[in-house]
């Protein structure tokens, strides 16, 4: 199986050793900068291919940010003979470019639950359209750790709305108004806090931007964190016993 990968980045060097080391597969790398896609080449140990290159491959994978995903599926996904798969962090919008771009062809749609470091891990997986290669690329996958699990565009990028919009406001928040109190003064809760800061805001700061615009969460965290600076004592007893 031969997969081109668009995109040399973390997750795309991440889905590239996985298929190559677990589905035997050999890898290309295309990116808009091409020393990038030479280096995640160099580091795989595939090849780098210009953006235009003509020839085909049994697989496709678009690894790329969120807002350029769709524009990247209508480009790329011609070249497929077998599969388009993307690894964006959304659902919705990429399946539907790659139903437009390949009505005929297998789809596959990933995602990651996890920063490429941190792997193995979750991968949601939405097989639009299953097939031989798609197959052979999920199991990969699994071969190499993973847990991956079935789940429809629309409930993962609902849950995603939480798991990360919501989750990365509500600590990124924090990050904001917390002052730095030294280690005698931390309880559990807020020491967890501060770990959880740590490990948000080691991240691409673009990764997360993109992860706002993409879902909602942040607003609904704002309207919460008002409520609850609003609520009389009796108000803030109630909610609180509602949470528990």
């Amino acid at each position: 199986m031969n997969v081109l990968v668009v995109g040399a980045g973390a997750m795309g060097r991440w889905f590239a050793r996985t298929v190559r080391t677990h589905a035997d597969a050999s890898v290309a790398f295309t990116d808009l900068d091409q020393s990038a896609a030479e280096a995640a080449a160099d580091a795989v140990g595939g090849r780098a291919v210009a953006s235009d290159a003509a020839e085909t491959f049994d697989v496709v994978c678009v690894a790329v940010p969120m807002p350029v995903a769709g524009a990247a599926i209508d480009e790329f996904a011609p070249l497929a003979a077998g599969a388009v798969v993307d690894v964006t962090g959304s659902m919705a919008t990429p399946v539907a470019a790659m139903r437009e771009a390949v009505p005929d062809g297998q789809r596959l749609s990933l995602h990651p639950l996890f920063a490429p470091e941190n792997a193995p891990g979750n991968v949601a997986v939405v097989a639009d359209a299953p097939g031989p290669e798609t197959e052979a690329v999920v199991d990969a996958l699994g071969a190499a750790g993973n847990n991956c699990f079935e789940t429809t565009a629309a409930e993962h990028d609902e849950a995603m709305e939480t798991v990360q919009a919501s989750a990365h406001a509500a600590v990124l928040a924090f990050a904001m108004v917390a002052d730095d109190v030294p280690d005698r003064f931390q309880t559990p809760v807020s020491a967890g806090l501060f770990d959880l800061v740590e490990q948000v805001t080691g991240g691409d700061p673009r990764v997360y931007a993109d992860i706002q615009d993409a879902f909602d969460g942040a607003d609904a965290v704002a309207d919460a964190a008002r409520e609850l600076a609003d609520a009389d004592a009796d108000t803030f007893e109630q909610l609180y016993e509602r949470l528990s």
